[in-house]
């Protein structure tokens, strides 16, 4: 369970959902709580896209079973952990950024609505379809040895690591736009002039993280 868990902690470095969360905290106007009623229903519907998506994963990786099970206690596992954190590393060096997808999502997030939730859904969507640690975490939840209802019950607490670090930075961007001057109001103002060391940083440390992980499952 605690495999499974450190995966969804890594694909919580989510740079997407943290960025649009930072777009909603410029240009949201404060006054009205507008700003934490946006964010909340964001991360709550992206909450629902990952465990959506998690539910009919583990669903499937239950139905394949044996096939799973060898997959993840073979090596053929930890090498494409290993393999898929040197290609992040080396993918992050060519830059570009999330801008004009943040902007294209922007839409609906100027004032809390339904739309809000819908846009966190398809977010949390994406992102989990797409992301290597998502599948490797449910996979070894799957064969990990757990009671079917344990097992499914605890996609609630999967779900809720993998929105951990976009939650934290929720809070301090509000934090932040009560209290620009402080220090971690000069953090955001350098991390937005800087967000090329920003991405490098946030990358690598998945980078990092995913070669860490596939070298313990080899050892």
């Amino acid at each position: 369970m605690l495999g499974a868990l450190s995966f969804a902690f890594v694909d919580s470095i989510n740079l997407l959902l943290i960025g649009v969360i930072v777009a909603v905290g410029i240009v949201v106007p404060a006054g009205r709580g507008q700003y934490a009623k946006i964010t909340s229903l964001l991360i709550a519907g992206d909450w629902l896209g990952v465990a959506s998506l998690a539910l009919l994963m583990l669903a499937i990786f239950d139905g394949l079973g044996p096939v799973v099970k060898e997959f993840v206690e073979g090596p053929v596992f930890g090498i494409i952990l290993i393999a898929t954190g040197l290609a992040t590393g080396l993918l992050a060096l060519r830059g570009g950024d999330n801008s004009a997808i943040i902007e294209r999502v922007m839409g609906p997030l100027r004032a809390p609505g339904p739309l809000t939730v819908l846009t966190g859904f398809v977010l949390g969507v994406v992102q989990s379809a797409t992301s290597v640690p998502f599948y490797g975490g449910l996979a070894l939840l799957s064969t990990a040895g757990i009671e079917p209802p344990v097992r499914y019950s605890s996609l609630v607490l999967y779900a809720t690591v993998a929105l951990s670090l976009p939650t934290v930075c929720a809070l301090l961007v509000a934090w932040v736009r009560q209290r620009p001057r402080s220090a971690a109001g000069r953090g955001f103002a350098w991390a937005r002039a800087n967000p090329r060391a920003v991405t490098l940083t946030a990358t690598w440390a998945v980078s990092v993280l995913l070669v860490a992980l596939g070298v313990i499952h080899l050892f």
